[in-house]
């Protein structure tokens, strides 16, 4: 495995370094101090890349950007200092597969790393707790942070909307499209597993998207998890 890790903050890479070592033996590790170094040793046989969003020679998320289109196979997650769920927003819809707060634990940045190899989609729970409107209408941050479940607004429901709720509104196949899309599949991989043409899972994605009043695929994720989390609760 082939891990590119680009952060201003020695002591910062040499943790992450210290701690992604436990997926695994003989982990080779690309190190990133600017962004120029980052532009400079990442390769299209990465298998993940950990890039900070605040270091020498960024330009916001221009070097996001740039990784994503020179790689754009390449999984990335933003490790980042910043807590601010618009920035996370931002990320994830320039088509990070995560974004993990410096504030987290180090076991938390792991299992993180580890649901993004997987496949999966790293959404930290304080942006599930800031849904903005639009994303789950009638959510509120405060209900959101007591675990409260979460009301389906903007219409003339109002009933609960928990994953229960959720089966009722969607079709079984479109339950298992959305699972599969939690875990970052791309249309052509989720119509694969399900046996259906890509054309018919675009259809039921708009048809998702209308149940959870989202406006694209990664507003969706982050209802679907921001429901599991309220189900759970």
């Amino acid at each position: 495995m082939k891990i590119l890790i680009a952060d201003d903050h020695r002591l910062v890479i040499e943790a992450v370094k210290a701690k992604l070592s436990e997926l695994g033996a003989g982990i080779e590790f690309v190190l990133a101090l600017s962004v120029d170094e980052l532009l400079a040793g990442a390769t299209d046989d990465l298998d993940l890349a950990l890039i900070d969003l605040n270091m020498p020679g960024a330009d916001g998320q221009a070097h996001i950007d740039e990784i994503r289109r020179r790689h754009p196979a390449v999984p990335v997650i933003v490790l980042s200092g910043y807590e601010d769920p618009s920035i996370m927003r931002s990320a994830l819809e320039r088509g990070v597969l995560g974004f993990i707060p410096k504030a987290y634990s180090p076991d938390v940045m792991l299992s993180a790393v580890r649901l993004v190899l997987a496949g999966g989609v790293y959404v930290p729970p304080m942006m599930l707790t800031a849904l903005p409107p639009g994303i789950v209408a009638g959510v509120s941050p405060s209900s959101a942070a007591a675990g409260e479940p979460f009301a389906r607004g903007g219409g003339n429901s109002g009933g609960t909307q928990t994953l229960e709720h959720l089966r009722s509104v969607l079709t079984e196949r479109q339950v298992e499209v959305l699972q599969l899309l939690s875990q970052g599949k791309p249309n052509k991989l989720i119509g694969r597993s399900l046996g259906i043409s890509e054309g018919t899972v675009k259809i039921h994605l708009a048809a998702i998207f209308r149940a959870l009043n989202v406006r694209n695929r990664t507003e969706a994720v982050v209802a679907a998890q921001a429901l599991t989390e309220a189900q759970q609760a």
